[in-house]
């Protein structure tokens, strides 16, 4: 059951516009909670994270590319080095420079040395194909990356808008309150702002027919019938939630 008891004097015009000011008030916490909410904004920060993960990504496979490309030009130059040698080999074999033995010797070194060269060729083949696979991987993660970043500016755009827009909004709702709260008395309206503090942002609220619009409880007929008898300019509390009852 909903009590009320008298706290001061107020004209029922100041009553009502501190009824408008509660509304004004609560719309202006509305607009705070939506500007710390953004839905984009949320998104964004989750696509910022997969940017930057992205992007090391990226970084990190770049260095290893590097290490990679390290490894084949070393492989290259060990084929290059055992290619001239065989070359070298050839010649003087074809040439019949030498005893029956060396070249004989030679004969068998040069079997080794294509056998070298086989092996370092399918070192090569295979550093080859990494340096293949991990350019595709790149190749993948910067598009991954660019279109984060793509996501990333549309993103901004439409935060940077709905901010805009929910901080006009508020700008127009405070200087609204200004004007409002200057034509309450100073009395009434530090009593609103304590109650509103307390209160969580509810320091003011309807009296319909039995029925506190703050809390909405209903006071009995007999409450009900003691609030009607009171004269129009008394301030009413109301003893569940404490808001200031506006009668109209």
């Amino acid at each position: 059951m909903t009590k009320v008891r008298g706290e001061m004097k107020s004209t029922p015009k100041e009553q009502e516009r501190l009824l408008s000011l509660q509304i004004l008030d609560s719309s202006i916490g509305q607009l705070q909670y939506k500007l710390q909410n953004i839905p984009e904004a949320k998104a964004l920060e989750v696509t910022k994270i997969s940017f930057n993960s992205t992007r090391d990504l990226v970084i990190a496979a770049e260095t290893e590319l590097a290490d990679i490309k390290h490894e084949l030009s070393k492989s290259e130059i060990d084929v290059e080095q055992v290619t001239s040698r065989i070359e070298r080999d050839e010649k003087r074999l074809a040439s019949g420079t030498g005893t029956p033995k060396e070249l004989e010797q030679l004969q068998h070194e040069l079997q080794s040395l294509a056998k070298r060269r086989s092996e370092l060729e399918e070192v090569e083949l295979e550093v080859m194909v990494r340096v293949d696979a991990i350019n595709d991987r790149i190749k993948s993660l910067g598009t991954e990356r660019d279109q984060y970043a793509s996501r990333i500016s549309e993103l901004e755009a439409l935060v940077g808008e709905a901010k805009k827009e929910i901080e006009n909004a508020m700008a127009s709702g405070h200087s609204q309150r200004m004007e409002i709260s200057q034509s309450i008395n100073k009395e009434l309206i530090d009593l609103y702002e304590k109650i509103r503090s307390q209160n969580g942002g509810v320091g003011a609220a309807l009296l319909k027919g039995d029925t506190c619009e703050g809390c909405h409880l209903t006071m009995n007929a007999g409450e009900r019938a003691r609030v009607k008898a009171l004269p129009e300019d008394e301030v009413v509390r109301c003893e569940e939630c404490r808001c200031i009852l506006v009668r109209m």
